[in-house]
Protein backbone atom coordinates (compact mmCIF):
# COMPACT_ATOMS: atom_id res chain seq x y z
CA UNK A 1 0.00 0.00 0.00
CA UNK A 2 1.15 3.51 -0.75
CA UNK A 3 -0.61 5.59 1.90
CA UNK A 4 0.64 8.79 0.32
CA UNK A 5 -1.20 8.59 -3.01
CA UNK A 6 -3.30 11.76 -3.37
CA UNK A 7 -6.95 11.59 -4.31
CA UNK A 8 -9.21 14.09 -6.01
CA UNK A 9 -10.52 16.98 -3.92
CA UNK A 10 -12.65 15.99 -0.94
CA UNK A 11 -14.50 18.16 1.57
CA UNK A 12 -12.10 19.47 4.19
CA UNK A 13 -13.19 18.77 7.75
CA UNK A 14 -12.86 21.26 10.56
CA UNK A 15 -9.82 20.85 12.79
CA UNK A 16 -10.56 18.41 15.57
CA UNK A 17 -13.68 16.98 13.85
CA UNK A 18 -14.35 13.59 12.31
CA UNK A 19 -13.74 13.14 8.55
CA UNK A 20 -16.50 14.60 6.40
CA UNK A 21 -16.40 11.84 3.78
CA UNK A 22 -16.01 8.05 3.67
CA UNK A 23 -12.52 6.58 3.61
CA UNK A 24 -11.50 5.19 0.22
CA UNK A 25 -10.34 1.59 0.78
CA UNK A 26 -8.34 1.60 -2.45
CA UNK A 27 -5.99 4.24 -1.09
CA UNK A 28 -6.31 3.73 2.66
CA UNK A 29 -7.14 0.02 3.11
CA UNK A 30 -5.93 -0.20 6.70
CA UNK A 31 -7.83 2.95 7.69
CA UNK A 32 -11.07 2.07 5.89
CA UNK A 33 -11.29 -1.40 7.44
CA UNK A 34 -10.78 -2.47 11.02
CA UNK A 35 -7.92 -4.95 11.51
CA UNK A 36 -8.42 -8.53 12.54
CA UNK A 37 -7.98 -8.84 16.28
CA UNK A 38 -9.15 -11.52 18.66
CA UNK A 39 -11.66 -10.64 21.34
CA UNK A 40 -9.02 -11.48 23.94
CA UNK A 41 -6.41 -9.20 22.42
CA UNK A 42 -8.91 -6.36 22.09
CA UNK A 43 -10.04 -6.83 25.68
CA UNK A 44 -6.42 -6.77 26.89
CA UNK A 45 -5.80 -3.58 24.90
CA UNK A 46 -8.94 -1.98 26.36
CA UNK A 47 -7.79 -2.83 29.88
CA UNK A 48 -4.17 -1.73 29.40
CA UNK A 49 -5.05 1.46 27.55
CA UNK A 50 -7.81 2.32 29.99
CA UNK A 51 -5.52 1.82 32.97
CA UNK A 52 -2.73 3.85 31.37
CA UNK A 53 -4.94 6.76 30.31
CA UNK A 54 -6.65 6.87 33.70
CA UNK A 55 -3.31 7.61 35.36
CA UNK A 56 -2.17 10.35 32.99
CA UNK A 57 -2.73 14.12 33.19
CA UNK A 58 -5.39 13.86 30.48
CA UNK A 59 -9.16 14.25 30.29
CA UNK A 60 -10.47 11.30 28.25
CA UNK A 61 -14.09 11.77 27.18
CA UNK A 62 -16.15 8.84 25.87
CA UNK A 63 -19.39 9.04 23.83
CA UNK A 64 -21.48 7.88 26.81
CA UNK A 65 -20.38 10.92 28.80
CA UNK A 66 -17.92 9.03 31.01
CA UNK A 67 -14.49 10.54 31.62
CA UNK A 68 -11.10 9.23 32.70
CA UNK A 69 -7.70 10.65 33.46
CA UNK A 70 -6.40 13.11 36.00
CA UNK A 71 -7.40 16.24 34.06
CA UNK A 72 -5.53 18.15 31.39
CA UNK A 73 -5.73 18.18 27.59
CA UNK A 74 -8.90 16.59 26.24
CA UNK A 75 -8.85 13.38 24.18
CA UNK A 76 -12.31 12.64 22.75
CA UNK A 77 -13.15 9.04 21.88
CA UNK A 78 -15.79 8.84 19.16
CA UNK A 79 -15.60 5.06 18.65
CA UNK A 80 -13.99 3.34 21.66
CA UNK A 81 -14.53 -0.17 20.28
CA UNK A 82 -12.67 0.60 17.03
CA UNK A 83 -9.99 2.54 18.94
CA UNK A 84 -9.20 -0.40 21.23
CA UNK A 85 -9.39 -2.95 18.44
CA UNK A 86 -6.86 -1.08 16.34
CA UNK A 87 -4.47 -0.69 19.26
CA UNK A 88 -4.93 -4.35 20.21
CA UNK A 89 -4.02 -5.42 16.68
CA UNK A 90 -1.36 -2.90 15.73
CA UNK A 91 -0.24 -0.91 18.79
CA UNK A 92 0.90 2.63 18.00
CA UNK A 93 0.29 2.11 14.28
CA UNK A 94 -3.34 1.42 15.18
CA UNK A 95 -3.41 4.50 17.41
CA UNK A 96 -2.42 6.69 14.45
CA UNK A 97 -4.75 4.93 12.03
CA UNK A 98 -7.60 5.42 14.50
CA UNK A 99 -6.97 9.17 14.35
CA UNK A 100 -6.87 9.07 10.54
CA UNK A 101 -10.21 7.26 10.60
CA UNK A 102 -11.74 9.91 12.86
CA UNK A 103 -12.33 7.50 15.75
CA UNK A 104 -10.77 9.94 18.20
CA UNK A 105 -9.88 13.62 18.31
CA UNK A 106 -8.27 16.14 20.62
CA UNK A 107 -9.07 19.74 21.46
CA UNK A 108 -5.29 20.32 21.40
CA UNK A 109 -3.63 17.46 19.53
CA UNK A 110 -0.05 18.48 20.33
CA UNK A 111 -0.83 18.79 24.03
CA UNK A 112 -2.40 15.31 24.14
CA UNK A 113 0.47 13.74 22.21
CA UNK A 114 3.04 15.53 24.39
CA UNK A 115 1.51 13.96 27.50
CA UNK A 116 1.61 10.54 25.84
CA UNK A 117 5.20 11.00 24.61
CA UNK A 118 6.32 12.10 28.07
CA UNK A 119 4.85 8.97 29.65
CA UNK A 120 5.56 6.50 26.86
CA UNK A 121 7.42 4.03 29.04
CA UNK A 122 4.47 3.94 31.45
CA UNK A 123 1.90 3.10 28.77
CA UNK A 124 3.17 -0.46 28.29
CA UNK A 125 3.82 -2.58 31.40
CA UNK A 126 7.50 -3.55 31.91
CA UNK A 127 6.76 -7.24 31.39
CA UNK A 128 5.12 -6.55 28.04
CA UNK A 129 7.96 -4.24 27.04
CA UNK A 130 10.40 -7.12 27.52
CA UNK A 131 8.26 -9.21 25.16
CA UNK A 132 8.24 -6.47 22.53
CA UNK A 133 9.48 -8.76 19.77
CA UNK A 134 6.40 -10.96 20.22
CA UNK A 135 3.76 -8.23 19.78
CA UNK A 136 5.38 -5.35 17.89
CA UNK A 137 5.39 -5.46 14.07
CA UNK A 138 8.85 -5.76 12.55
CA UNK A 139 10.10 -3.26 9.99
CA UNK A 140 9.27 -4.58 6.48
CA UNK A 141 12.24 -5.88 4.54
CA UNK A 142 10.88 -4.07 1.48
CA UNK A 143 11.73 -0.74 3.17
CA UNK A 144 15.46 -1.51 3.43
CA UNK A 145 17.56 1.35 2.07
CA UNK A 146 19.44 -0.52 -0.61
CA UNK A 147 20.21 1.72 -3.60
CA UNK A 148 16.89 0.72 -5.21
CA UNK A 149 14.96 0.73 -1.93
CA UNK A 150 16.28 4.15 -0.95
CA UNK A 151 15.05 5.65 -4.23
CA UNK A 152 11.58 4.23 -3.66
CA UNK A 153 11.45 5.34 -0.01
CA UNK A 154 12.52 8.88 -0.90
CA UNK A 155 10.04 8.99 -3.78
CA UNK A 156 7.13 8.13 -1.49
CA UNK A 157 7.74 11.16 0.71
CA UNK A 158 9.66 13.87 -1.08
CA UNK A 159 8.04 13.46 -4.49
CA UNK A 160 4.50 13.93 -3.15
CA UNK A 161 4.21 17.46 -4.52
CA UNK A 162 6.45 20.51 -4.39
CA UNK A 163 3.28 22.58 -4.10
CA UNK A 164 2.23 20.65 -0.99
CA UNK A 165 5.54 21.36 0.74
CA UNK A 166 5.40 24.99 -0.35
CA UNK A 167 2.08 25.30 1.52
CA UNK A 168 3.69 24.85 4.92
CA UNK A 169 7.39 25.55 4.46
CA UNK A 170 8.67 29.13 4.26
CA UNK A 171 10.00 30.77 1.13
CA UNK A 172 13.42 29.14 1.55
CA UNK A 173 11.74 25.70 1.13
CA UNK A 174 13.87 24.32 3.95
CA UNK A 175 12.55 21.06 5.45
CA UNK A 176 14.67 20.65 8.58
CA UNK A 177 14.92 22.29 11.97
CA UNK A 178 15.46 26.02 12.01
CA UNK A 179 17.57 27.79 14.64
CA UNK A 180 15.83 30.84 16.07
CA UNK A 181 17.66 33.72 17.68
CA UNK A 182 14.86 33.94 20.25
CA UNK A 183 12.14 31.59 21.49
CA UNK A 184 9.20 31.75 21.23
CA UNK A 185 9.45 32.96 17.67
CA UNK A 186 7.15 34.88 15.39
CA UNK A 187 5.75 33.28 12.25
CA UNK A 188 7.68 35.71 10.07
CA UNK A 189 10.94 34.60 11.72
CA UNK A 190 10.94 31.16 10.09
CA UNK A 191 12.80 32.01 6.87
CA UNK A 192 15.38 34.03 8.82
CA UNK A 193 15.78 31.17 11.31
CA UNK A 194 16.29 28.66 8.49
CA UNK A 195 18.96 30.82 6.90
CA UNK A 196 20.60 31.23 10.30
CA UNK A 197 20.67 27.44 10.71
CA UNK A 198 22.26 27.02 7.27
CA UNK A 199 24.89 29.66 8.02
CA UNK A 200 25.80 27.91 11.27
CA UNK A 201 26.38 24.66 9.35
CA UNK A 202 28.40 26.38 6.62
CA UNK A 203 30.50 28.07 9.29
CA UNK A 204 31.12 24.73 11.03
CA UNK A 205 32.30 23.27 7.71
CA UNK A 206 34.46 26.38 7.07
CA UNK A 207 32.75 27.05 3.72
CA UNK A 208 34.00 30.17 1.98
CA UNK A 209 35.52 31.49 -1.22
CA UNK A 210 36.79 28.62 -3.36
CA UNK A 211 35.62 25.81 -1.05
CA UNK A 212 34.83 22.54 -2.82
CA UNK A 213 31.56 21.64 -1.08
CA UNK A 214 29.59 18.41 -1.33
CA UNK A 215 26.03 18.42 -0.01
CA UNK A 216 24.40 15.02 0.54
CA UNK A 217 20.65 15.62 0.52
CA UNK A 218 19.79 18.67 -1.58
CA UNK A 219 16.37 19.51 -0.21
CA UNK A 220 15.06 22.31 -2.41
CA UNK A 221 18.42 24.01 -2.81
CA UNK A 222 18.64 26.74 -0.16
CA UNK A 223 21.91 25.54 1.39
CA UNK A 224 23.55 25.20 -2.02
CA UNK A 225 22.42 28.73 -2.90
CA UNK A 226 23.84 30.24 0.28
CA UNK A 227 27.10 28.34 -0.10
CA UNK A 228 27.49 29.48 -3.70
CA UNK A 229 26.92 33.08 -2.64
CA UNK A 230 29.89 32.64 -0.30
CA UNK A 231 32.00 31.75 -3.32
CA UNK A 232 31.98 27.96 -2.89
CA UNK A 233 31.75 25.49 -5.74
CA UNK A 234 28.93 23.13 -4.83
CA UNK A 235 28.00 19.63 -5.83
CA UNK A 236 24.68 18.62 -4.30
CA UNK A 237 22.95 15.24 -4.66
CA UNK A 238 19.43 13.96 -4.00
CA UNK A 239 17.26 10.95 -4.84
CA UNK A 240 14.12 13.06 -5.27
CA UNK A 241 13.32 14.16 -8.82
CA UNK A 242 10.87 16.79 -7.57
CA UNK A 243 13.53 18.31 -5.33
CA UNK A 244 16.22 18.09 -8.01
CA UNK A 245 14.08 19.88 -10.56
CA UNK A 246 12.98 22.72 -8.29
CA UNK A 247 16.44 23.17 -6.76
CA UNK A 248 17.99 23.42 -10.23
CA UNK A 249 15.35 25.96 -11.27
CA UNK A 250 15.95 28.08 -8.16
CA UNK A 251 19.71 27.97 -8.70
CA UNK A 252 19.33 28.96 -12.36
CA UNK A 253 16.98 31.82 -11.43
CA UNK A 254 19.62 33.09 -9.00
CA UNK A 255 22.26 33.04 -11.76
CA UNK A 256 24.40 30.50 -9.89
CA UNK A 257 24.27 27.48 -12.20
CA UNK A 258 28.00 27.79 -12.95
CA UNK A 259 28.78 27.37 -9.26
CA UNK A 260 26.25 24.63 -8.35
CA UNK A 261 25.80 21.18 -9.83
CA UNK A 262 22.59 19.35 -8.82
CA UNK A 263 22.53 15.60 -9.40
CA UNK A 264 20.08 12.75 -8.97
CA UNK A 265 22.54 10.38 -7.33
CA UNK A 266 22.96 8.05 -4.35
CA UNK A 267 25.69 8.91 -1.82
CA UNK A 268 27.20 5.46 -2.42
CA UNK A 269 27.90 6.37 -6.05
CA UNK A 270 29.97 9.46 -5.29
CA UNK A 271 33.66 9.96 -5.96
CA UNK A 272 35.98 12.91 -5.64
CA UNK A 273 37.64 15.03 -2.99
CA UNK A 274 35.90 17.86 -1.13
CA UNK A 275 37.05 20.44 1.38
CA UNK A 276 33.69 20.32 3.12
CA UNK A 277 30.73 17.95 3.26
CA UNK A 278 27.36 19.02 4.64
CA UNK A 279 24.41 16.69 5.20
CA UNK A 280 21.24 17.99 6.87
CA UNK A 281 18.74 15.51 8.30
CA UNK A 282 19.52 12.95 5.65
CA UNK A 283 21.05 10.27 7.88
CA UNK A 284 17.57 9.46 9.23
CA UNK A 285 16.77 8.03 5.78
CA UNK A 286 19.95 5.93 5.56
CA UNK A 287 18.93 2.99 7.76
CA UNK A 288 21.03 1.52 10.56
CA UNK A 289 22.42 -1.28 8.40
CA UNK A 290 23.83 1.33 6.00
CA UNK A 291 25.31 3.73 8.55
CA UNK A 292 28.79 2.19 8.04
CA UNK A 293 28.52 2.79 4.28
CA UNK A 294 27.29 6.35 4.81
CA UNK A 295 30.12 7.35 7.14
CA UNK A 296 32.67 5.49 5.02
CA UNK A 297 31.52 7.63 2.10
CA UNK A 298 31.93 10.81 4.16
CA UNK A 299 35.45 9.78 5.14
CA UNK A 300 36.38 8.73 1.60
CA UNK A 301 35.10 11.95 0.04
CA UNK A 302 36.63 14.34 2.58
CA UNK A 303 39.92 15.94 1.56
CA UNK A 304 42.75 16.01 4.12
CA UNK A 305 42.04 18.82 6.55
CA UNK A 306 38.39 18.98 5.51
CA UNK A 307 35.33 19.18 7.73
CA UNK A 308 31.90 17.56 7.79
CA UNK A 309 28.86 19.39 9.19
CA UNK A 310 26.03 16.98 9.94
CA UNK A 311 22.55 17.71 11.33
CA UNK A 312 20.39 14.85 12.58
CA UNK A 313 17.27 14.20 14.59
CA UNK A 314 18.28 11.99 17.54
CA UNK A 315 16.75 9.91 20.30
CA UNK A 316 18.12 8.32 23.47
CA UNK A 317 20.36 5.33 22.72
CA UNK A 318 18.32 2.82 24.73
CA UNK A 319 15.11 3.87 22.95
CA UNK A 320 16.84 3.61 19.58
CA UNK A 321 18.01 0.08 20.36
CA UNK A 322 14.51 -0.91 21.54
CA UNK A 323 12.72 0.42 18.46
CA UNK A 324 15.20 0.19 15.57
CA UNK A 325 13.62 -2.98 14.13
CA UNK A 326 10.02 -1.98 14.85
CA UNK A 327 7.52 -0.98 12.17
CA UNK A 328 6.04 2.36 13.24
CA UNK A 329 3.18 4.59 12.14
CA UNK A 330 5.73 7.12 10.81
CA UNK A 331 7.49 4.34 8.89
CA UNK A 332 4.26 3.07 7.39
CA UNK A 333 2.71 6.36 6.34
CA UNK A 334 5.32 9.13 6.25
CA UNK A 335 8.99 8.08 6.15
CA UNK A 336 9.33 4.49 4.92
CA UNK A 337 12.73 3.07 5.75
CA UNK A 338 13.56 5.82 8.22
CA UNK A 339 15.26 5.30 11.56
CA UNK A 340 16.35 7.99 13.98
CA UNK A 341 19.87 7.46 15.38
CA UNK A 342 21.25 8.35 18.78
CA UNK A 343 24.24 10.63 19.30
CA UNK A 344 26.08 7.54 20.60
CA UNK A 345 25.37 5.66 17.38
CA UNK A 346 26.42 8.59 15.18
CA UNK A 347 29.71 9.16 17.00
CA UNK A 348 30.50 5.42 17.05
CA UNK A 349 29.76 4.98 13.34
CA UNK A 350 31.81 8.06 12.49
CA UNK A 351 34.77 6.86 14.54
CA UNK A 352 34.62 3.42 12.93
CA UNK A 353 35.06 5.15 9.57
CA UNK A 354 38.02 7.25 10.68
CA UNK A 355 36.12 10.42 11.54
CA UNK A 356 36.28 12.26 14.85
CA UNK A 357 33.38 14.20 16.36
CA UNK A 358 34.75 17.65 17.22
CA UNK A 359 31.41 18.99 18.50
CA UNK A 360 27.78 17.99 19.04
CA UNK A 361 25.15 20.61 19.89
CA UNK A 362 21.52 19.83 20.71
CA UNK A 363 18.65 22.25 20.04
CA UNK A 364 15.43 20.24 20.25
CA UNK A 365 13.30 23.16 21.44
CA UNK A 366 14.01 24.85 18.11
CA UNK A 367 12.60 21.86 16.23
CA UNK A 368 9.44 21.95 18.33
CA UNK A 369 8.99 25.59 17.33
CA UNK A 370 9.74 24.85 13.66
CA UNK A 371 7.13 22.10 13.63
CA UNK A 372 4.57 24.34 15.31
CA UNK A 373 4.93 26.87 12.52
CA UNK A 374 4.77 24.19 9.83
CA UNK A 375 1.66 22.69 11.42
CA UNK A 376 -0.12 26.03 11.67
CA UNK A 377 0.69 26.85 8.05
CA UNK A 378 -0.48 23.43 6.86
CA UNK A 379 -3.72 23.65 8.86
CA UNK A 380 -4.40 27.11 7.47
CA UNK A 381 -3.89 25.78 3.95
CA UNK A 382 -6.22 22.87 4.64
CA UNK A 383 -8.88 25.17 6.10
CA UNK A 384 -8.85 27.35 2.97
CA UNK A 385 -9.13 24.32 0.68
CA UNK A 386 -5.60 24.59 -0.74
CA UNK A 387 -4.65 21.04 0.33
CA UNK A 388 -7.79 19.60 -1.28
CA UNK A 389 -7.15 21.67 -4.42
CA UNK A 390 -3.83 19.84 -4.80
CA UNK A 391 -5.67 16.52 -4.86
CA UNK A 392 -5.16 15.35 -1.28
CA UNK A 393 -8.20 13.99 0.55
CA UNK A 394 -9.45 14.43 4.12
CA UNK A 395 -7.64 11.30 5.35
CA UNK A 396 -4.35 12.62 4.03
CA UNK A 397 -5.02 15.89 5.80
CA UNK A 398 -5.59 14.12 9.14
CA UNK A 399 -2.50 11.99 8.53
CA UNK A 400 -0.32 15.03 7.85
CA UNK A 401 -1.70 16.96 10.82
CA UNK A 402 -1.04 13.93 13.03
CA UNK A 403 2.50 13.58 11.64
CA UNK A 404 3.42 17.20 12.34
CA UNK A 405 1.78 17.19 15.78
CA UNK A 406 3.30 13.78 16.63
CA UNK A 407 6.80 15.04 15.84
CA UNK A 408 6.31 18.36 17.65
CA UNK A 409 5.13 16.48 20.74
CA UNK A 410 8.21 14.26 20.61
CA UNK A 411 10.49 17.29 20.82
CA UNK A 412 8.40 19.06 23.44
CA UNK A 413 8.44 15.96 25.66
CA UNK A 414 12.18 15.45 25.18
CA UNK A 415 11.64 12.06 23.55
CA UNK A 416 13.36 13.44 20.44
CA UNK A 417 16.20 15.92 20.00
CA UNK A 418 18.17 17.33 17.09
CA UNK A 419 21.95 17.78 16.98
CA UNK A 420 24.52 19.31 14.68
CA UNK A 421 27.91 17.62 14.57
CA UNK A 422 31.32 18.67 13.29
CA UNK A 423 33.41 15.74 12.05
CA UNK A 424 37.03 15.74 10.96
CA UNK A 425 39.42 13.05 9.77
CA UNK A 426 41.07 11.23 12.67
CA UNK A 427 43.20 8.67 10.90
CA UNK A 428 44.14 7.03 7.61
CA UNK A 429 40.49 6.51 6.62
CA UNK A 430 39.87 10.23 6.45
CA UNK A 431 40.61 11.56 3.00
CA UNK A 432 41.53 8.15 1.59
CA UNK A 433 40.69 7.73 -2.07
Amino acid sequence: MNGLVPLGPAPASAAGSRPAAPVDPRVWPDVARLPRASAVRTAVARRLVGRALAGLPLHVAAPDGSVAGRGGPVLRLHDPAAFHRRIGADGLIGFGESYMAGEWDADDLVAVLTVLAGHLTELVPPGLQRLRTLWAHRRPRAQANSPQGARQNIHRHYDLSNDLFALFLDETMTYSSAVFRELPSRADDLATAQQHKIDLLLDLAAVGQGTRLLEIGTGWGELALRAARRGARVRTVTLSREQRDLAAARIAAAGLSERVEVELRDYRQLHGSYDAVVSVEMIEAVGAEYWPAYFAALARLLAPGGRVALQSITMAHDRMLATRDTHTWIGKYVFPGGIIPSTTAIIAAAQASGLRAESATGFGEHYAETLRLWRERFTAGADTGEVAALGFDHVFRRMWEFYLAYCEAGFRAGYLDVHRFTLTASGPAGGAR
